[in-house]
């Protein structure tokens, strides 16, 4: 059984669209798709029609971000923003516009392969699969990073983004019973981290370090028969973990050459294997 899991990274998440395409090209089909945060947008979207169609329509999306105005506005806006909601600093509806382009309105029940999302639950403090009802609210739970956008209220109860409590979900995939997996990831592992040289590094890595030991712990307790093959992003010079351009979620001017490299490595890794 094979899997595709994407993992978070917000606008580094444009890679995982190149490796959708590399994947299609060399005729790697998954039984299951599990994603997480922007993982859970593109993941559901190639769920719904694995097809070049639906990664041609990736690609325009991620191309277009700017211009569809997921998180638009001046800083006096966003300030504003956050000063009124206290919580948050953009609205969730451009992006609920997005998915819902996007998917149609699907169901979890309406998609050509299975598909799961992670978000992370505030009431419980734990992670929350969601793999069936509607599709949209799900994703937008996933993707509701804290600070930016708001968390999303599903049956009384409510979600920030899934990468705070699983950022590369390879034990999901697992626990359904996938013996081969495909991981795409947006870069942030590639490089490793060093020992903190300020105040603003010692927070960079805490931040780090939470989001990547259980995707480490889960890679390195794989089960025997299950292998994972952790797709490359193609970038030259992965951004450092304190990289403060990593805070720059609005940018999107480099989303096309992040496909292309990620694409390109990616096919590069799969003929070699």
């Amino acid at each position: 059984m094979i899997a595709f899991v994407l993992g978070g990274g917000g606008h580094m998440g444009a890679a995982e669209v190149g490796m959708l395409r590399a994947l299609l090209e060399h005729g790697v089909r998954p039984d299951l798709v599990v994603g997480t945060s922007v993982g859970a947008l593109n993941g559901a979207a190639f769920a719904a029609d694995p097809s070049p169609a639906t990664v041609d329509r990736l690609t325009t999306t991620w191309a277009t971000l700017s211009a569809k105005g997921v998180f638009s506005g001046s800083f006096f806006g966003r300030a504003t923003k956050l000063v009124r909601t206290r919580t948050h600093a953009h609205s969730n509806r451009p992006l609920r516009e997005l998915i819902d382009g996007l998917l149609d309105g699907r169901t979890f029940a309406e998609l050509a392969i299975p598909f799961q999302c992670v978000a992370a639950s505030i009431e419980r403090a734990a992670e929350q699969w969601f793999d069936s009802g509607a599709l949209a609210p799900a994703i937008l739970a996933s993707c509701a990073v804290p600070g930016i956008l708001p968390p999303v209220e599903i049956d009384g109860e409510h979600y920030i983004d899934g990468g705070i409590v699983n950022s590369i979900p390879i034990d999901r995939a697992v626990e359904r019973g996938s013996t081969e997996i495909y991981v795409l990831q947006v870069g942030r592992i590639e490089r490793p981290l060093e020992a903190p040289k300020n105040l603003v590094d010692v927070a960079a890595i805490a931040f780090e370090i939470a989001r990547r030991h259980r995707f480490v712990r889960d890679l390195a307790a794989l089960p025997d028969g299950v292998v994972a093959h952790v797709l490359p992003t193609g970038d030259p010079d992965p951004p450092r973990f304190n990289d403060l351009s990593q805070l720059r979620y609005r940018n999107f001017s480099d989303v096309v050459r992040r496909i292309e490299r990620a694409h390109d490595a990616t096919s590069t890794f799969l003929e070699a294997a």
